[in-house]
């Protein structure tokens, strides 16, 4: 690559001009009112719920905050079963409500969690599930809910990745006990740093608004020993705004999407996830899978990527289950996670986002088709 090219970095924000954001911060400076419920909060959540498809939204300050909340409202206790494939908040989260995580495999086709490898690490200490929506790919809901149902569990989706996808019932994030988006500015939609938890009842939603705000009731009752995770009026203004821009942004990651898919399809030992087929998706990420028969290890290509200014990421590696505090466990112990392993071992995901031109994508194309040759 040509030393003046600018790097292509793995994502970029969604960045709506900065003249259409002065409005609302005139707005916030005129009331005052910069955060604890105000009116672009409200508008957000009611907004979202519409544009979702789902009943109750509670906004937080980020999508860990809102992954410990949601575990802390269903009260949630001794063991979870949940992918070692994952961003390590998925994972953290459980330590920091004291519930010990419980590592299973992950389908060799989807890398979302295998119902199949579910039941088997099910013990009496078992209450509640936390699949991933892994790269907005949808799980295996019904699967899912069927052992959750056998069981008596209770069944959390971290769907950080899943913001506007769809499956033939509606969105995936009306599926399971709660669902927990994130709003980090690398994901489809952002506010700056944020987050969500989607739940099907007002009382369930008026619970996580107390926890989220110390556990206050009004000003003198306090009934939970919340946190501070509230989402700022600056924060839910920028996502009014990013929401103006967003079906533009998708059908832009489509397009993208598949001039990848085109471009890739004849690298020997590129291997590229399943198209989304029924799934209205989202194309949050662009994975591939580096396999034994492409000329370059995984590593070698990355940093190859990286030599010509393409700062493509390794989503996941190292898994979660490889990290010091969670490796001792039975459940992380590497005959347990063959597909897993595997999967973090070949993956890079490819730089995606809505100004990625498609001289640019190209050039990504071609970088990986003649890297055999260097």
């Amino acid at each position: 690559m040509n030393q003046k090219t600018p790097p292509i970095y793995v994502t970029q924000p969604l960045l709506p001009p900065l003249e259409e954001f002065i409005p609302y911060l005139q707005k916030i400076w005129e009331s005052k009112w910069l955060t604890n419920d105000g009116p672009f909060h409200q508008q957000l959540e009611q907004t979202l719920c519409g544009y979702l498809g789902v009943k109750h939204i509670s906004l937080f300050t980020n999508g860990t905050l809102a992954l410990v909340t949601a575990l802390q409202a269903l009260r949630i206790t001794g063991e979870v079963i949940t992918t070692p494939y994952s961003f390590v908040a998925t994972s953290h989260s459980l330590l920091w409500n004291g519930i010990r995580p419980v590592f299973a495999d992950i389908d060799p086709i989807t890398l979302n969690l295998d119902p199949d490898k579910i039941e088997a690490a099910i013990t009496p200490q078992t209450t509640a599930i936390m699949p991933v929506h892994c790269y907005g790919h949808p799980c295996d809901i019904e699967a899912i809910q069927r052992i959750a149902d056998n069981y008596n569990l209770k069944v959390i989706y971290d769907a950080a990745h899943a913001f506007g996808v769809k499956n033939a019932h509606g969105s995936v994030l009306n599926h399971g006990d709660l669902s927990v988006l994130s709003f980090h500015a690398t994901k489809v939609f952002n506010t700056f740093e944020g987050g969500a938890i989607v739940c099907q009842d007002a009382k369930t939603k008026l619970h996580i608004d107390h926890l989220k705000n110390f556990g206050f009731v009004d000003e003198v009752s306090v009934v939970a020993p919340g946190i501070n995770g509230k989402m700022s009026e600056i924060n839910a203004a920028f996502g009014l705004l990013q929401l103006k821009g967003i079906e533009e942004a998708l059908q832009k990651r489509k397009t993208i999407d598949t001039r990848y898919r085109e471009g890739m399809a004849e690298i020997k030992g590129i291997h590229c996830l399943r198209e989304a087929g029924e799934t209205q998706a989202n194309y949050a990420y662009f994975p591939i899978l580096v396999q034994p028969d492409y000329p370059k290890s995984r590593d070698a290509l990355y940093q190859h990527l990286h030599d010509n200014g393409i700062h493509a990421r390794r989503y996941f590696y190292p898994l979660i289950s490889d990290f010091p505090m969670y490796r001792g466990m039975p459940s992380a112990a590497h005959a347990n996670l063959p597909v897993a392993r595997k999967a973090a071992s070949e993956v890079i995901c490819l730089p995606i986002y809505p100004d990625l031109r498609p001289c640019q994508i190209d050039l990504i194309v071609d970088v990986i088709k003649t890297a055999g040759n260097t």
